[in-house]
Formats: structure tokens, sequence, C-alpha cells
């Protein structure tokens, strides 16, 4: 799969790359950390490659904490008032890790944070913490890469 998103934003012109980069960056599971990673393999510097991408995924993550925000009061409107959980396990986790952890760990980062809002986590703590753990992740898989491609190139 990433051969063929590599593929993808290498079939775009130059000065055009950075589109693909974001389109890629918004897929989940992709996300940022490899639509950096794709952006540097193809040529592109690391830090355009990286903003790039973290502008790909933060629309993409912001686009579901939307919705999930807009459905969970839509629910709680309509749920009855001692309607249990219908996912402990996840619930469990969030309040275990925080905010900060899950959005730190747990990817992809649309799904984690439309989650976390879903169980009642204040939507602007969620995206400052997803922000976060996007460009954290995007600049670890650039620098990464380009260090193991100068290592390789000598």
């Amino acid at each position: 799969m990433i051969e063929h998103l590599q593929q993808f934003a290498a079939g775009f012109p130059g000065w055009l790359q950075w589109v693909a980069i974001m389109l890629i960056a918004a897929i989940p599971f992709v996300e940022s950390h490899f639509g950096a990673a794709i952006g540097v393999l193809i040529g592109m510097p690391p830090a355009l490659a990286v903003l790039a991408a973290v502008l790909g995924n933060a629309a993409s993550m912001l686009a579901f904490v939307v919705i999930a925000d807009a459905a969970r009061r839509r629910a709680r409107r309509d749920a009855a008032p001692d309607a249990p959980s219908r996912r402990p396990r996840l619930r469990r986790l969030f309040e275990r890790f925080g905010i900060p952890g899950v959005a730190l760990l747990g990817h992809p980062t649309q799904l984690s944070a439309a989650t976390m809002v879903a169980f009642g986590a204040p939507r602007a703590r969620v995206v400052v913490w997803e922000l976060v753990s996007i460009v954290l992740w995007a600049v670890l898989m650039a620098t990464l890469l380009a260090l193991g491609m100068n290592v390789l190139a000598h």
C-alpha cells in the first residue's frame, strides 16, 4: 500500500506534490507519520513533507471530531438517562491514560479523537493534544527517514 501511495504522490508535478501528501496524510492509519515519510521518500524537503502531512492529517482529524461531537450531542439528547456505555473497555483505557496518553499513543488520530469526544472529553483539549501528536509523529518519522537515507547514501 505504501508503494502505491508513493507512486500516487510521485505522479504529481513537483510543485504540487505537497497536495498529494496532504491527501495521503488525511487517510486514517496512514496519517502524518507515513505521509511525511512518503514525502521524504519522493524527494520533498523534510520540512515541507512534515508540514503537508500535518495539515492533511489535522484537517481529517478535525472533521472526525466535529462529526463525533455532533453525534454525541444528538445521542445524549435521545438516550435514556441510565443507558450503559456500549464500549466499557475503550472507556477504561480512556480513563486510565487520559486525553494526552490516548492522543500520543492512539492511532489513527481520527478515530481516537472521535472516540474521546464521544466519551465526553472537551473538544478543544482533544484537538490540541491530537495536533501535538500529529506534529510529533510526523517530525519523528521524517527525521528518522531522512537520517536513514543519509546513512545509506554514504
